[in-house]
């Protein structure tokens, strides 16, 4: 009779021990939500007369020349629409995000007929950035940043690849010493919450944590510009940017 009263006292302890891990189990379910998460749209809109871009000179270099079938090709300082949709327009949240990992795809930029394409590219701080020459001649790669992001290198043949890890956020700005004109622009940034507007200046940045962030604009003739954006997870938030075609003093 005694066994039998140890072996239920044992049993008993036993289903405690089980219901309060449950118990705590559930607790921490209470505790820790999922973290509602929401998007953020919109438009960049030039409001005023686009300054002209002026011609390239691809005649400088027979290579440029010939890669170009002897068009003329203009400058892609400013891309805009008839309806002042701006293209090219670097965009990014500002604020504090959970850590999440770097992507292991690299973000790619080529140099093709003497052009760096695409122009303006987003990436994460540490992720691979690989720059290629499709050209049947010299380019090198100039990259302008901080100190320890700052490189330049020589791509004298076609099908040469070389790779960089951005670590520090903010503009990386490209050019190539041979061919001035050559320029392109990386967004650096630590978390995945950037994009770039395409040909009708609009952009998305998708499952955002809620919260109230800063979103920043950045263009390379035109500059930043920052307005607040309140992200809740019931709807989309957009917001519409607009610049009114003033140059910095001093433009990046």
């Amino acid at each position: 009779m005694k066994r039998l009263s140890r072996g239920l006292m044992f049993a008993a302890i036993a289903l405690a021990a089980v219901s309060c891990r449950k118990s705590a189990s559930v607790e921490d379910d209470v505790a820790a939500p999922p973290v509602a998460r929401g998007s953020v749209h919109g438009h960049v809109h030039l409001n005023g007369p686009a300054p002209a871009n002026e011609p390239l000179r691809m005649g400088a270099d027979p290579m440029c020349k010939k890669a170009n079938a002897d068009a003329q090709v203009l400058d892609q300082a400013v891309v805009v629409a008839a309806d002042g949709a701006l293209a090219n327009v670097f965009i990014e949240l500002v604020g504090d995000f959970p850590a999440t990992p770097v992507p292991a795809e690299p973000v790619s930029i080529d140099q093709r007929r003497c052009i760096y394409q695409p122009r303006v590219v987003g990436m994460r701080a540490g992720q691979a950035l690989q720059i290629s020459n499709s050209d049947d001649g010299l380019h090198n790669v100039h990259g302008i940043s901080t100190e320890r992001d700052s490189f330049n290198v020589g791509q004298p043949t076609s099908h040469l690849v070389n790779t960089f890890h951005p670590r520090d956020p903010g503009i990386l700005r490209l050019k190539c010493d041979v061919h001035t004109w050559m320029v392109a622009f990386v967004g650096v940034v630590n978390h995945p919450y950037f994009a770039v507007t395409g040909a009708d200046g609009a952009f998305s940045i998708r499952d955002v944590p809620a919260g109230t962030y800063t979103l920043r604009a950045w263009h390379e003739r035109f500059g930043p510009t920052e307005s607040q954006v309140r992200i809740d997870g019931n709807h989309d938030a957009a917001v519409e940017v607009t610049y009114d075609g003033t140059v910095p003093s001093a433009p990046r």
